[in-house]
């Protein structure tokens, strides 16, 4: 009985932790609605968005230039690279 409780315990702290480390449960469709939105708003036409070490991940084009674009959990862009 007395390893049950910190086994229950420790499981009890690691599902809610995994349940966010998925990509899947940070890119849903509204999710991926909204980063839409924001980059339209800046100009970009987007090609696709995507789960990328953790940080969502947007394919895009402006003025005939490719981007990846990378946006955190809050959708703020943190970075903007040219693709080659």
């Amino acid at each position: 009985m007395k390893f049950l409780i910190p086994a229950i315990l420790a499981l009890s702290i690691a599902l809610p932790v995994g349940a966010f480390a998925s990509d899947d449960a940070v890119l849903t469709p509204d999710v991926q609605a909204q980063v839409r939105t924001i980059l339209e708003a800046e100009g970009y036409e987007v090609r696709q968005i995507e789960m990328e070490d953790g940080m969502i991940e947007a394919y895009a084009m402006k003025d005939g230039t490719r981007y990846e674009i990378y946006l955190n959990a809050a959708l703020e862009i943190e970075r903007v690279a040219e693709d080659d």
